[in-house]
């Protein structure tokens, strides 16, 4: 870790963060994942799914300039294919990171009005998106008694830097 750019770390621990709450919610009941709470995005498994999602399209946005647009009859996604896909999507935000540059831009259907967005505001909502809602589902495990996973940036910096 050490030497490496800091946004490249940023997404490194957004991708370890986002598998360790898929990791940590795989085993939970169909009752336990259909728990929301108040002020949250929804239930455990849609809280997942809308997070997976939204990388995906984040990234989608990023790396070809287009929306990433969901075929209607698309299946819930299961913890598997959540696995892959966050695995995909986060890696390539990394490598995605530290080639964007400061003039990089697409269009975004901005509430039905075509508007230019820096690519790394895109990043940065990643980031944000991810953690936020980490945190939600964070909660509600707390809320039915079940201890979640330390996803801190120190708890990444431990693991990393023993495994390294």
């Amino acid at each position: 870790m050490k030497g490496k750019d800091p946004i490249t770390v940023a997404f490194e621990h957004n991708l370890w963060a986002n598998l360790r709450i898929l990791e940590a919610c795989r085993d939970l009941t169909d009752e336990q994942l259909s728990t929301g709470l108040l002020g949250t995005y929804g239930t455990i498994v849609d809280t997942l799914r809308h997070i997976v999602r939204a990388e995906r399209s984040y990234f989608t946005r990023i790396s070809t300039g287009e929306a990433f647009v969901a075929a209607e009859d698309e299946a819930p996604l299961s913890f598997p294919e959540m696995m892959a896909l966050a695995r995909q999507t986060g890696e390539g935000l990394v490598a995605l990171a530290t080639k964007v540059e400061g003039e990089d831009s697409v269009v975004v259907d901005w509430e039905g009005t075509p508007r230019e967005v820096p690519k790394s505001v895109i990043l940065t909502q990643a980031l944000d998106h991810g953690t936020d809602h980490r945190s939600q589902i964070k909660t509600i495990l707390t809320q039915l008694g079940i201890e979640p996973p330390d996803l801190q940036s120190w708890q990444f910096f431990d693991e990393v830097d023993q495994a390294g």
